[in-house]
């Protein structure tokens, strides 16, 4: 016989594809396990840094690793808390990201120390990197503690698109003192000594409108219009959104220098549209416009001209300013390193600028070599895998298309960065998420991840059923009884 449900709560269903049944396992040991590995990792990693750089152990290899395992023990218990049937290993692969970002820019740190850089002496980056992850994790627990059902998010999608466009397009319309160029891009907002980059949060507003408008208007983009070369192409009248999107790319491209964020931004666009309705049309249309508008800019802007032309040949350009120096020193960097890397603290990615921000999958590269490389790729695959799992086994489309546009948005983002820096594509400005030094990036990405575990825990955990009420029986139904009028 099987155990009574408890009075006053709503029974659960019995298994099912997306849900385990009634006592479904959570994996929270799995996780824990997983992050203690991730700790060794990380700790073992600080301490072949520092032997090889220093010849000699510091404290800073206890406050990192104390403060590393303290702050993911915090995530933990917050997602077996607020999200208990979450992926068990999207978080590992977060904290083991974030953990190798942090060695490679403590090494930076070690080999740049007293070196005078853009006329200021150089300041340590791994302690203000550790404590930007600890704002970002405050950040996690919030949203999940608080975004209680992702599907909530629908209802504010057409609010989070207009604060998205508005922060994703003010840093190019703003005058140089509030949004400087800083390396070639205007993507930055500044206020005294703080600074935000608010195309990292743009692009999560983004993701949550598009895919609420394409769960709303979906039958819009099935609809088929002529066919060309076998494909069936959606009318012109409904192209306004493609459009937009697209003259929103070139903006981005054109206003703030950052071909980077204009090409992850279209990407995510088409993305969405090609799960929502499963038709290769709107990619190759939007594809031949995202080309067509950079071909156009190549021929009209100086900057597009100069990152082309540094991808082509950076040789040509090494000595000149803003010319091929710094992707060069890239490549020397990665041909160095070889297939199994010069050893973490023993190569000399500090010879490479940025290092640690834009240029740190190269740093990591030079130092672990290509089987180091390979391996950070996989877990950056294995987490776009587990989210992409997590989306496909949700019950709602609005959660469908939000997890799958998370989880593509950072493995496109990486692709980006990594073809940046090896010269597959030209140079962008974006950021590796979780390895590179910067708290716009840490902040957003971690809004990213606890999103996901919020799909994915309503993708795993049990689905409810609720309580039936009583009813009431029809009055025609009552039994009744003839009363006899007293006299």
């Amino acid at each position: 016989m099987g155990s009574p449900v408890p009075t006053g709560e709503a029974p659960l269903a019995a298994a099912t594809s997306t849900s385990p049944g009634l006592r479904p396992p959570t994996k929270r040991g799995t996780e824990l396990v997983m992050l203690g590995f991730a700790s060794a990792l990380v700790t073992a990693a600080l301490i072949l840094v520092e032997a090889n750089q220093e010849q000699t152990l510091t404290m800073q290899i206890v406050y990192y690793g104390v403060a590393y395992m303290g702050l993911f023990a915090v995530a933990h218990l917050a997602v077996r808390k607020w999200a208990p049937y979450a992926d068990p290993i999207i978080l590992p692969c977060v904290a083991l990201l974030n953990g190798l970002g942090l060695v490679i820019i403590h090494r930076i740190d070690l080999a740049s120390e007293g070196e005078i850089i853009a006329g200021e002496l150089y300041s340590a980056k791994a302690p203000k990197q550790v404590l930007w992850t600890a704002v970002a994790l405050v950040l996690f627990c919030l949203v999940l503690k608080f975004v209680k059902d992702h599907r909530t998010l629908a209802k504010y999608g057409y609010t989070a698109g207009l604060v998205g466009l508005v922060a994703l397009i003010l840093p190019g319309i703003l005058p140089s003192f509030i949004a400087p160029e800083i390396n070639g891009a205007k993507i930055w907002l500044t206020f005294g000594a703080f600074s935000i980059q608010p195309g990292e949060f743009a692009k999560i507003l983004l993701m949550v409108f598009f895919a609420a408008f394409l769960v709303s208007k979906r039958d819009l983009f099935t609809a088929a219009g002529r066919q060309f070369l076998g494909l069936d192409l959606p009318r012109a009248r409904d192209l306004g959104p493609l459009v937009a999107a697209w003259a929103v790319g070139v903006s981005i491209m054109v206003l703030q220098k950052d071909l980077g964020s204009s090409l992850l931004f279209f990407g995510i666009v088409l993305v969405l549209l090609y799960v929502a309705t499963e038709r290769a049309a709107w990619v190759v249309v939007g594809l031949v416009l995202f080309s067509g508008g950079a071909v156009v800019a190549w021929k009209l802007f100086n900057h597009v001209q100069q990152r082309v032309s540094n991808w082509l040949d950076p040789l040509a350009t090494y000595d000149l300013p803003g010319g091929g120096y710094q992707i060069a020193q890239s490549l020397f960097g990665l041909g160095t390193g070889g297939i199994f890397g010069a050893g973490l603290g023993a190569g000399r990615p500090d010879l490479i600028p940025e290092a640690n921000t834009d240029f740190i999958t190269s740093a990591i590269g030079e130092e672990l070599g290509f089987v180091g490389l390979s391996a950070m790729l996989l877990i950056y695959a294995v987490f776009s895998l587990r989210g992409m799992r997590s989306a496909i086994a949700v019950r709602d489309s609005f959660g469908k298309l939000l997890g799958g546009g998370l989880s593509f948005a950072l493995c496109f983002q990486v692709f980006i960065v990594v073809g940046g820096v090896t010269k597959l594509i030209p140079m962008t400005g974006i950021t590796a998420p979780f390895l590179s030094y910067g708290g716009s990036s840490l902040l957003a990405n971690y809004v990213l991840v606890a999103l996901l575990l919020r799909i994915s825990d309503a993708a795993r955990g049990p689905k409810v059923v609720p309580k039936p009420k009583p009813q009431q029986p029809a009055i025609a139904d009552q039994f009744t009884v003839m009363v006899e009028r007293p006299k």
